[in-house]
């Protein structure tokens, strides 16, 4: 029986001569990719900003997209990421311009494609784990307390800016706590 999937790029399909040299970080990763089909990375908040969590594995194991979520509580984020992973896992993977009923706080969530050029930043953990970007990463975008996305009219200031906009390239993100934040890659 063959298989149609799209290959994989990961440290679990192929050996790229350097698995004696992994860190914690990458094998803790491998573990959870083969015992649960997928990790969630956490960035905690800090300092300089708000925190955000991201998967790894999804693709490797259902061929779905990678997803990440920002703002917030990271433990809350982690425990959305995990609730989309299990719905990608029973084949209902998210996609690019959907909206998906109750997925975030009970609301509403827009699902948007990651541009590539974010990638090295804030998903360098996914990008070492899969060597060949660029692979899906869709951003899962939440709405405010009437419902509103970032980008719709009638949101203020502070809401657009309580998330990035990854969608558009980094050199069309307007400045701030976010490109400052994500620029430096702690992902």
């Amino acid at each position: 029986m063959s298989d149609d999937r799209p290959s994989c790029t990961c440290v679990i399909c192929h050996d790229y001569g350097d698995r004696d040299s992994l860190d914690n970080f990458q094998l803790r990763t491998i573990v959870h990719v083969t015992q649960y089909g997928w990790s969630v990375v956490l960035v905690q908040s800090d300092a300089d900003g708000p925190g955000w969590a991201y998967t790894i594995g999804l693709w490797h194991s259902h061929r779905a997209p990678e997803l990440a979520l920002f703002g917030g509580d990271v433990y809350e984020t982690e425990e959305v990421l995990n609730a989309l992973g299990r719905e990608a896992a029973g084949g209902r993977p998210p996609a690019d311009g959907e909206r998906r009923d109750g997925a975030v706080r009970g609301q509403t969530a827009a699902f948007r494609t990651v541009d590539p050029r974010w990638y090295e930043g804030p998903f360098r953990g996914a990008v070492a784990f899969y060597r060949r970007p660029p692979l899906p990463i869709l951003q899962v975008v939440w709405p405010n307390a009437e419902g509103l996305f970032p980008w719709q009219p009638g949101t203020d200031l502070p809401f657009r800016h309580s998330q990035p906009w990854l969608w558009l390239a980094p050199s069309q993100h307007p400045a701030g706590t976010w490109t400052r934040r994500l620029a430096a890659g702690r992902g």
